[in-house]
């Protein structure tokens, strides 16, 4: 049990708790929510005793073992299972002791029943399992630390924190350096943990499978929840309406006491009862606080239309220093594709990216770019490529020369960076507003393809909710890697899956990938050759969109020449009626002529689009 009563803590002259109480229940699974700086990584290192309280105190029921992921490693030329079977400190000390000659057999036999008790004869196989959740293979096991990057030796104290005693976790977004793969397995290896789980997490999807309990940070208070982190935004939702509904009625009692008191202040026969409702409205206070989230903006600007497809690719091989990592590489992007890139790190989904968005070239196969299309393409390892003594808006005023101060300043603006946040040095912003200003920087000449690397990092729920609106929202095509499955579900509606030294698409939905990836221990095979229902469902929509695109194309042609003809002819009206030209006259009727003949081709058209979509 961990029961927080009346904390309060102060970080220099800001206020992150005041007088605040809550209680998590042993066995729980409780997500921490809260936008950023809110003081949610503050409270876990309350919770662990590194800072103390300013008031009030923390109490953990007896016995409780706490276990956290480790900011950085010690001694990085530990083997990578050595280091996550050293988090069993009392294991490692008695297996050190047996390996002292002096030790007495009594003491000895003593050991070896601890050992027992304590799984000894399972811990590398426990061990290994972890790791092997976590994208590890075999080989990884015996190499140094130090030879892995920053990403997985994360990956590395997440493992020594799920095997170490404890039946108590606290983590603090442990999803943000996994790839979907290892998001899920995690999700699906503590949802089935029998150990109190308290989590910050900006990850809707483990939020709503994995809790039980939502606490919100807000105004220095803690505020817990029943229920998935659904359930928590709806019961808020439910709150916020409710102290709007009791803002207005407050606010019309006090206008109704204010204009009596108004009317009949000096009114002697009517002075006392104007006392009486000003003693009222003092009584009545302020009006109820309504609550309000941090307001989150994207805002795409939306492409020039383009007729053919944006972009295919036969018979490709892209690689490094000519080592091929894929081939056969038969793909193609129309202008309206949604594309989640799915498959584990290391499968090649970044180097596909790559190639997808010019930054590699092909090492052969022929690849075919649409005339004029501009490309788009987001990476978080950019955000260190920024020149951090300038400001968003000398940054982004550098790259746009023509534009004006109004022009620049609406761009930072449609991705939440205001002009007090657009005028600050780019050092002091924080991880998620260098990611905005990424994305303002990547969409300033209008894309008709966004290439789009694990964007949600550092963005809080709101922002990544705002993130989902805005490429709902947005006119051109997206390619998108995440490991927030809740964003590609609701943005993307064609998987390609990245293994094997390919790209394919993947003929079923999420939930079908999903399962295969938790009933599959071979990470790098994840899909099986037989169809499911859903999966022949998506060949045959598959098959119909291959039917429909060709359709389309017409459709928009037609649509922009339509348009045009439609604009001339009623220039040609409008000049008729103030003069008359035989030429004019001439031009209006072959005019009017054509345009019924593309209009009724047009309707043929879209009767043969609806035709072909409906046949199975």
């Amino acid at each position: 049990m961990i029961d927080i009563q009346d904390l309060s803590f102060h970080f220099g002259l800001r206020t992150l708790f005041e007088d605040t109480s809550v209680m998590v229940q042993d066995g729980q699974k409780v997500g921490l929510v809260g936008p950023n700086g809110c003081g949610k990584s503050t409270l876990f290192k309350l919770i662990e005793g590194k800072f103390s309280p300013d008031g009030g105190k923390i109490v953990l029921s007896r016995g409780t073992q706490i276990a956290s992921v480790a900011q950085e490693i010690a001694d990085p030329s530990v083997a990578l299972l050595d280091y996550v079977l050293a988090a069993d400190k009392e294991l490692t000390k008695l297996n050190q002791e047996l390996e002292n000659p002096q030790i007495s057999g009594e003491r000895m036999a003593e050991v070896f029943d601890r050992l027992e008790f304590l799984g000894a004869h399972s811990a590398q196989a426990r061990a290994s399992a972890i790791l092997s959740g976590l994208g590890f293979v075999n080989a990884d096991f015996k190499r140094p630390l130090r030879e892995f990057s920053g990403g997985w030796q994360v990956r590395a104290n997440l493992a020594a924190t799920l095997y170490a005693p404890s039946n108590c976790l606290l983590l603090d977004e442990p999803t943000n350096h996994l790839d979907l793969e290892t998001a899920l397995w995690l999700e699906n290896y503590l949802v089935r943990l029998d150990k109190t789980v308290f989590i910050i997490s900006h990850d809707r999807h483990m939020l709503n499978r994995l809790c039980d309990k939502i606490i919100h940070v807000e105004d220095s208070q803690l505020k817990l929840y029943n229920g998935n982190y659904d359930t928590y935004e709806r019961t808020r939702a439910a709150a916020i309406e409710g102290a709007r509904l009791a803002a207005a009625k407050h606010e019309r009692v006090v206008a109704h006491l204010q204009s009596f008191v108004d009317r009949f202040r000096y009114k002697a026969t009517k002075a006392k009862q104007a006392q009486s409702r000003i003693k009222m409205i003092e009584k009545l206070g302020d009006a109820p606080q309504i609550p309000k989230d941090p307001e989150a903006h994207f805002e795409f600007p939306s492409p020039q239309r383009l007729q053919n497809a944006l972009l295919t690719i036969e018979n490709g091989v892209a690689g490094y220093e000519d080592k091929p990592m894929l081939e056969n590489l038969n793909l193609r992007i129309e202008p309206d594709d949604r594309i989640a890139l799915l498959g584990a790190n290391g499968n090649g989904k970044s180097t596909l990216a790559k190639i997808l968005s010019h930054r590699l070239l092909l090492m052969s196969g022929k690849m075919t770019v649409a005339k004029k299309m501009k490309i788009a393409y987001f990476s978080q390892h950019q955000t260190e490529e920024l020149d951090v003594e300038k400001t968003p808006y000398e940054m982004l005023s550098a790259q746009m020369p023509l534009a004006t101060e109004t022009q620049i300043r609406a761009q930072l603006g449609a991705f939440g960076l205001n002009k007090a946040k657009s005028d600050t040095e780019i050092s002091k912003l924080s991880g998620g507003e260098k990611s905005r200003l990424l994305l303002a920087l990547i969409t300033k000449d209008a894309p008709h393809l966004l290439i789009l690397d694990e964007p949600t990092n550092h963005l809080d729920l709101q922002s990544r909710q705002a993130l989902l609106e805005a490429l709902n929202a947005y006119e051109g095509a997206v390619v998108l890697i995440t490991h927030d499955l809740h964003v590609i579900e609701l943005t993307c509606d064609t998987l390609w899956i990245v293994r094997q030294g390919t790209c394919k698409t993947f003929m079923g939905d999420l939930e079908d990938y999903r399962a295969q990836l938790l009933k599959n221990n071979d990470r790098n095979d994840l899909a099986s050759d037989k169809l499911t229902s859903k999966e022949f469902q998506r060949k045959v929509a598959a098959e119909r969109r291959a039917r429909v695109a060709p359709l389309k194309k017409e459709i928009r042609a037609l649509d922009e020449k339509i348009e045009k003809m439609t604009a001339r002819k009623n220039a040609l009206e409008q000049q008729l009626t103030t003069q008359f030209s035989a030429d004019s006259s001439i031009e209006l009727a072959l005019l009017t002529s054509q345009l019924k003949d593309a209009e009724d081709q047009w309707l043929a058209l879209n009767e043969a689009c609806e035709a072909a979509q409906q046949v199975n």
